[in-house]
């Protein structure tokens, strides 16, 4: 082993140690659900495809500490969609940090899907619901409290998605890192047409400081008289056939269909 090679081992021992004590720090008595579940990534998830195998060496630092920090802008408890799951970033980590929320995973790919339900039932978390749909599907018939998402969709495509799955005043946080400020510059004139106002960027960074992470915020809006949305214009939600949009809790619970919202015109 050259010097070179040496140094290279060193500092990677040394921001291993340092992300293992952020991980202590984030998730405290929940440290061994969320190793399990970098483990779940990093294992069967890069197998599966659902992980890229260059991301497994970052697995702490880029994704789950990156998705986790976000956890503080969150309530302590409250209904919570993760539009284009995915691996279960943030969602995963968000139902493992913010037990007393119910979560639902939102997720349009079968493979995807079923890596979700495996990992919600692998780590117990009762407090979290798998669907089979896309946000234009279910827009009107799930009303969040708070919207997430991460690496979904340009922010003029994904500000309407993810307004349509949020009640009235609910937030949405959309994270983005560096193309945040941009994506927002480029997405002004779509957002006022939902009748967005207070969009921004924002930076939540973890106890130590070490972990940053960007995103863009932003309040659903009001319904106006007459039934129509500022948010994104449904009219009437669709019929989602059996197995397609069907809510999966923990490790097989009953399914359940999401209701519409009368407040909202039923869709």
């Amino acid at each position: 082993m050259t010097s070179d090679d040496s140094a290279a081992a060193e500092l990677g021992a040394d921001a291993a140690a340092s992300f293992a004590a952020e991980a202590a720090a984030m998730f405290g008595a929940a440290l061994p659900q969320a190793e399990q579940y970098a483990a779940l990534l990093t294992g069967v998830g890069v197998e599966r495809g659902i992980v890229g195998p260059g991301e497994a060496a970052r697995i702490w630092d880029r994704h789950v500490l990156n998705c986790g920090a976000i956890a503080r802008l969150l309530p302590a408890a409250g209904a919570i969609v993760d539009l284009g799951s995915g691996a279960g970033l943030p969602g995963i980590v968000l139902a493992i940090l913010r037990p007393e929320s119910r979560i639902t995973l939102l997720e349009p790919m079968a493979r995807r899907v079923g890596f979700l339900q495996e990992c919600a039932s692998a780590l117990g978390l009762g407090n979290v619901d798998v669907v089979r749909g896309r946000a234009e599907e279910l827009g009107g018939r799930l009303a969040a409290d708070v919207v997430t998402s991460r690496a979904v969709a340009p922010l003029e495509k994904l500000a309407g998605l993810s307004a349509g799955l949020a009640r009235p005043g609910g937030r949405v946080l959309a994270i983005k890192g560096s193309s945040a400020a941009a994506e927002l510059a480029r997405s002004r004139l779509v957002l006022a047409r939902l009748g967005i106002a207070d969009a921004r960027v924002v930076t939540v960074a973890s106890a130590s400081g070490q972990i940053t992470t960007t995103l863009v915020t932003f309040t659903a809006g009001v319904p106006r008289a007459g039934g129509s949305t500022a948010r994104a214009g449904w009219r009437t939600a669709p019929h989602v056939p059996d197995g397609a949009g069907a809510g999966r809790r923990g490790a097989g619970a009953n399914r359940r269909q999401p209701r519409p919202n009368s407040r909202r015109g039923g869709g």
